[in-house]
């Protein structure tokens, strides 16, 4: 699994031109799904992303999980993070897993991060989405299961 994590001062998710999703000061997780992912993947990726210490302390100081400031998680679903473009200018997404198995396992990132943390927002899988953040830093953090 791979994940994008963009601490957010507020970020939102529109379907049509219709808010479906938002948080204000947490996390968006822009969130890959591929073949070989298993609920262990889903666990390790998870449990890294809410204890991630990317907010600041009160000394200014990247020291603090998700957990611990009580922040929001909006989570987005985004086959794109596997796509392959080491060949010709048309990306590849054959690393992205299919429908039915990534959205079981996008649903299950979803619902351990429910019991973790206070507010759990997600987008609508496979959608079309607009997704607005406003990156708090920036911070950006990305992450892949087969490296953590």
């Amino acid at each position: 699994m791979r994940a994008v994590i963009q601490r957010v001062s507020q970020a939102s998710v529109a379907i049509a031109g219709e808010t479906v999703a938002q948080i204000g000061k947490g996390s968006l997780v822009l969130l890959g799904v591929t073949h070989e992912d298993t609920d262990a993947d889903v666990a390790q990726l998870a449990d890294k992303t809410i204890g991630l210490r990317i907010f600041d302390d009160g000394e200014g100081k990247m020291n603090l999980s998700l957990r611990e400031i009580g922040g929001s998680l909006l989570v987005v679903s985004q086959f794109t993070l596997y796509a392959d473009t080491r060949r010709g200018r048309r990306p590849s997404f054959l690393q992205a897993a299919k429908g039915d198995a990534a959205r079981a396992l996008y649903e299950a990132f979803i619902q351990i991060a429910k019991r973790e943390v206070g507010i759990v927002e997600q987008g609508r899988f496979g959608a079309m989405m607009d997704v607005h953040l406003v990156n708090d830093g920036p911070v950006t953090i990305i992450l892949d299961t087969r490296s953590i």
